[in-house]
This record gives structure tokens, C-alpha cells and sequence, in this order.
């Protein structure tokens, strides 16, 4: 045994299956980097350089992320239900009604400060006592409005999409932490297949100890070691019993676990109540919202000069009635952008959307679950493939050259 060990032949023999490990473990562990990283391109364009796969066309990827999942469990109007609007209604007032004397007082100060100051403390009581009242019955049929014309008014294709390719980060996000679990596999896998590829390269370098034979063996390594990761992922498609054992790839049986991951960041980072909001007002609709908006505001200031409205309009002029009304609407505008912030109520509501999604998801197909994930792969593989090979092909060479002085 010791002169085994003492021979440098032994020791050349074995760093074979080895080293073969170590190159199925850094060509996949590279496959992974080179997927999500760098997020900008790093190098002289087109050709001299690299921006990860997903990054690169983040665009196309949020589009395929879509369509593989939001678009198939949940339409706008669900979605809108379960964010309730009734409960914006009440959200909107809530946090209107505290500051209603510093809103008045803001656009009268703004437009017609003379008369606004000039005007007995107990008339301005009444303006504001006027505001509070009415207000409720406009926000009211303002939502009721929005949740009736919702598929109109929101794109959420376009919603996910624009958020995700502006967010590079995010996007990777999605696809890292929904399979964490299977990229460590595709990882650590490399080192395991990569050793036994390299016993059978041990013995055949053993009997025929031709030039090629490393090299080879070193791109076959780069190449296979990927590839098998990626069947054993996603395939089989379906359960299969054989015997005791039942086998099924391992991303298709992390369906209920890996539907609460993604349902949590979409509902919490991307689908929020303010980041919906947003869309509506500044969406490819967003001038219609808009002027749903000031249709159903206006009305406030008829209902709170009242009985003094000829006053009011005299004292105001011939247009500046109409620019008060005009400044009311700009004014709800601005409040409807800012009213959904609070990160409790935020919550709330993501979490009741993250609920249904999560049933939905999980009742999604095989075929269809698989989507979620394989399009991050698919995309460009054979560049991680050929870098794989290119990256093995070397590490042979290398054995030959300076471990077997060929």
C-alpha cells in the first residue's frame, strides 16, 4: 500500500476523476453566474464582453414570466376584487378626512389667497364641515367607477413587464429564489457526475492512452454535466412509480413551495396597491383615469359653495370658478397617487391577492408550471453549453500537457 502511494503514476491516475469533478462543478457553477450576471453588460459591445441571460433580455423574460403564470391565475377584474374596492373607498377617506382643512386651505391659499383670508374663520368652518361631507359619496362612486371600467383602465401585462425589465435585480430575484433549491442542485450535481464521467475516463485513459483522449473526456464532462442537471429538473414531467421509488423532476415537486415564494414577491413588490394605482393613472389609459378622476371630484366644489355659489362665482370672476374646479381635480389626482404608501395597508392587501394566486398556481399543470422556470434556462443554453465544453476541452488539455508530459 505505501508503495503504491508513493508511486507518481497512482497519483497522476487519480487526478483524473478529480479533476473531471472539479470541472463538472465550476462549469455549472459558471452556467449559473453567467444566467443572472453581471446585470449591465461588462466589456467593449457587441462581441467582447457579457450581461448575463436574463438581464440581457429582461423585456422578453418578464413577458415569458408573465405569460407562464400571472396571465393564467388572475384576470384584472380578480385581482381588483381581492384588492376590494370598498376598502380603498374606506382607505382613500380615512386618510383624506385628518387633513381636509390643510388641503382646502392649500388650493385656496394657492388661488385665491386674498379671499380666503379675508373670509370669516366661520365660513371657512363651513367650507371644510362641506368637504367632509361630501366627500365620501364622490370617492365612493369615483371606485365604483374605476372597478367597473378596471380592464380598461389596467394593463397588467404591461404593469409586470415594465417593472421587471426596469428592475433587473427583481427579475433575477424571481427566477433565484423560486429555484434556489435546483440551482445548488445544478451546482453541486456538476462535482458528482463530473467525478463519475471522470472514473470512466480514468479507464479508458488507462487502456488506450491516445492524445485526444483528455481533451475529450474534459469537453464531454463540461457538456454532460449540464445537460443531465437540466433532465433531472425538469423530467419527468409526470410521476413515475417504479417500484418504491416515485420520480418526478425535482422542480415539478416543489410546486406548492415554490407557488408561495413567487406569489409573495409579485403580490409584495409588484403588484402592490400604489404600484396599481400608478398604472392606472400613468398607464397607456392613464389620461381616461385621469379624467374619471376630475369628473367625479368636480362635483365638490358645486356642493361646497352651495347656496353661495352665485357669490362665489362673482367674487372668483368668470374663469376662475372653473380654474377652482380645474385645481380640485388636479388635486384628487395627486392625493390618489399618494394615499396608498402606508405600508400596513399595503400589506393587507397584497396579502389578499398573494391568496388566491397561490391556490391558482398551485392547481397549474405540470406543463404549465414548468414554464415558470425552463424558459431562464432555454434561453441561450447552448452559449452555457459551449462554454461548458470549451472550459472542459481545456482542463484536458491542461492533464495532458502537465500532468502526463505529453
Amino acid at each position: 500500500m505505501n508503495a503504491l502511494l508513493t508511486q507518481v503514476e497512482f497519483w497522476q491516475y487519480l487526478s483524473i476523476p478529480v479533476i473531471a469533478a472539479l470541472i463538472g462543478w465550476i462549469t455549472n457553477w459558471l452556467a449559473i453566474k453567467m444566467t443572472f450576471y453581471p446585470l449591465e453588460f461588462v466589456g467593449k459591445p457587441p462581441l467582447l464582453g457579457w450581461q448575463g441571460i436574463i438581464p440581457s433580455k429582461a423585456r422578453k423574460m418578464a413577458a415569458i414570466s408573465v405569460d407562464a403564470t400571472i396571465s393564467k391565475i388572475g384576470t384584472v377584474n380578480e385581482i381588483f376584487d381581492q384588492i376590494d374596492p370598498q376598502v380603498l373607498a374606506a382607505h382613500i377617506i380615512h386618510s383624506v378626512e385628518p387633513r381636509t382643512e390643510e388641503y382646502v386651505d392649500e388650493l385656496m391659499l394657492q388661488e385665491y389667497p386674498t379671499f380666503w383670508e379675508n373670509l370669516p374663520s366661520s365660513a371657512r368652518r363651513m367650507v371644510y364641515d362641506r368637504v367632509r361631507k361630501s366627500t365620501p359619496h364622490l370617492v365612493d362612486n369615483l371606485v365604483g367607477d374605476v372597478s367597473e371600467n378596471i380592464e380598461g383602465l389596467l394593463d397588467i401585462k404591461g404593469m409586470v413587464i415594465d417593472r421587471l425589465a426596469a428592475d433587473k435585480q427583481l427579475l433575477n430575484r424571481i427566477f433565484l429564489e423560486c429555484g434556489e433549491v435546483e440551482f445548488r442542485f445544478i451546482v453541486n450535481s456538476g462535482f458528482y457526475f463530473g467525478f463519475l464521467f471522470g472514473l470512466v475516463q480514468m479507464s479508458v485513459w488507462y487502456f488506450y492512452q491516445s492524445w485526444w483522449v483528455l481533451p475529450f473526456f474534459g469537453l464531454l464532462v463540461g457538456w454532460a454535466t449540464n445537460w443531465i442537471a437540466l433532465n433531472v429538473i425538469f423530467r419527468p414531467l409526470h410521476e413515475k412509480k417504479i417500484g418504491p421509488l416515485r420520480l418526478q423532476g425535482l422542480f415539478l415537486k416543489r410546486q406548492d413551495e415554490v407557488a408561495q415564494s413567487f406569489c409573495h414577491i409579485v403580490t409584495h413588490e409588484i403588484l402592490t396597491v400604489s404600484n396599481i394605482v400608478h398604472a392606472i393613472l400613468n398607464g397607456p389609459n392613464g389620461e381616461r383615469a385621469r379624467n374619471m378622476v376630475k369628473k367625479h371630484i368636480k362635483p365638490l366644489v358645486d356642493e361646497t359653495t352651495g347656496m353661495g355659489k352665485a357669490l362665489t362665482q362673482v367674487a372668483f370672476g368668470p374663469t376662475g370658478f372653473a380654474t377652482l374646479k380645474y385645481q380640485v381635480g388636479e388635486k384628487a389626482i395627486e392625493i390618489s397617487r399618494t394615499s396608498f404608501t402606508n405600508p400596513v395597508f399595503q400589506k393587507d392587501r397584497a396579502e389578499a391577492v398573494e391568496r388566491i394566486m397561490v391556490e391558482r398556481m398551485i392547481a397549474l399543470s405540470s406543463e404549465e408550471f414548468q414554464d415558470l422556470l425552463r424558459p431562464c434556462f432555454q434561453e441561450d443554453e447552448i452559449k452555457l453549453i459551449l462554454v461548458g465544453a470549451f472550459l472542459g476541452f481545456t482542463a484536458g488539455v491542461g492533464q495532458l500537457l502537465f500532468i502526463f508530459g505529453y
